[in-house]
């Protein structure tokens, strides 16, 4: 009885007053629409939070593509480590003994800047540029330590660097050479990445003086003692840029044949290193090294592999067109026998291919790759850096030469 009249009692007061138990309609309604407002709150904001994700993923994934392109780009082939690096280092004191002259133009460059300029060489060799201008301080690089330690016995300041990794500070220099360098590097990426750092590393403002040899030799006769490449030698020449890919490779039948693995090489170089007793006696002038084609055997291939296709004449025609387009060469170092290390870095060439005597000269000779530039290509791969213009083009003893300026910044 006491229930029913207080739940009565309840209810008419809740009739007059809605408020009475502390909250009416207009507040429930305000309290739900709050609710709401804070759930699509927190929906907008996880909603942020995700997309925020996504974007570092991306950010982070961009940035592993750059790295893994850089140093894909800074990875040096294996072509380059046997027949520049290695090489160089093999025969530095004999090749240093035979650079003394200074280019003339190369000369005039460095005299015409400003006293007190910082200039870098990169790809000094032994140094022959360093310190041409008393007025200005000079500081030397080189892939190679034994023509580095050259250099330094010398009092010159050097270091071992790579021209597509200079350890240098942007805008570090005032002015940076390249004399030389460019050619000995195996893809179009490697070739514009040494131009790119070149710019880099000077101050805005700055000049680049680049020199690479030219295909269009002006004695013809020196590409007769050339060796033109042979895919033996490209097995690493993978990606944009490398010479595997260009119409001119695609399009050559010889293109196709085996390479020689690695591991044969490494084989051969091992047993030499390790074997006390021996040296330039023991191996035969008549051996050639299975590394190494003449450009009368390529060509012979070529033509027994054409030979189903076309008629004669459209095979001479093909043959000098695939001549007059080469570009990737062997060119010869002979170093006397008095010059090389009998049971040193001289002996493991010769056992591994790398090198080959010629008792009719008294020397080994090694081979050194070169991409030998046509005309018009260097100014091709420095117009792609955005950051300079080329000032200057020139022709010079066989090598095409640019001098580019790094752009002003709008700082200074």
């Amino acid at each position: 009885m006491f229930l029913e009249v207080l739940r009565t009692i309840i209810i008419s007061c809740r009739a007059r007053n809605p408020s009475f138990f502390g909250f009416n309609s207009i507040t429930t309604t305000s309290i739900m629409r709050d609710v709401k407002v804070k759930a699509n709150s927190r929906l907008a904001h996880k909603e942020e939070e995700e997309e925020k994700e996504v974007q570092i993923l991306q950010s982070v994934s961009t940035r592993e593509n750059e790295i893994s392109s850089s140093l894909s780009v800074k990875s040096t082939p294996e072509i380059e480590k046997k027949y520049v690096h290695r090489v160089y280092d093999a025969i530095a004191p004999h090749f240093s003994s035979t650079r003394f002259a200074k280019w003339p133009k190369v000369a005039a460059f460095l005299e015409s800047l400003p006293s007190g300029s910082v200039i870098l060489d990169a790809g000094c060799g032994n140094g022959k540029y360093l310190g041409l201008n008393p007025s200005c301080f000079f500081i030397g690089c080189d892939i190679s330590h034994p023509l580095i330690k050259i250099c330094s016995d010398k009092g010159q300041e050097v270091l071992v660097a790579d021209a597509v990794n200079l350890p240098y500070r942007e805008g570090f220099g005032d002015s940076a050479i390249s004399i030389a360098v460019l050619h000995h590097l195996s893809t179009e990426n490697r070739r514009k990445k040494a131009i790119e750092e070149l710019v880099r590393v000077v101050k805005s403002g700055g000049f680049v003086l680049i020199t690479v040899w030219a295909a269009e030799q002006e004695d013809k006769s020196l590409l007769t003692k050339w060796t033109p490449l042979s895919p033996k030698y490209v097995e690493e020449w993978v990606g944009p840029g490398s010479p595997m890919n260009s119409p001119r490779v695609r399009n050559n039948p010889f293109f196709g044949l085996e390479s020689i693995p690695e591991t044969e090489v490494s084989t051969k170089e091992q047993k030499a290193e390790n074997s006390p007793s021996f040296g330039l006696e023991s191996i035969p002038e008549t051996e050639e090294s299975m590394r190494e084609q003449k450009a009368a055997e390529i060509i012979t291939e070529t033509k027994n592999s054409m030979g189903e296709l076309k008629d004669e004449k459209s095979i001479e025609e093909s043959l000098e067109a695939l001549k007059m387009n080469q570009q990737e060469y062997f060119v010869p170092w002979h170093l006397p026998y008095h010059r090389a290390e009998v049971s040193g870095a001289s002996a493991s060439a010769l056992a591994s291919g790398l090198a080959k005597k010629d008792d009719r000269k008294g020397a080994v000779v090694y081979n050194r790759y070169y991409h030998v530039f046509s005309e018009g290509e260097l100014e091709r791969l420095a117009s792609g850096v955005g950051n300079a213009m080329i000032v200057d083009r020139f022709y010079d003893k066989s090598n095409w030469c640019i001098v580019l300026q790094k752009a002003t910044s709008n700082q200074d």
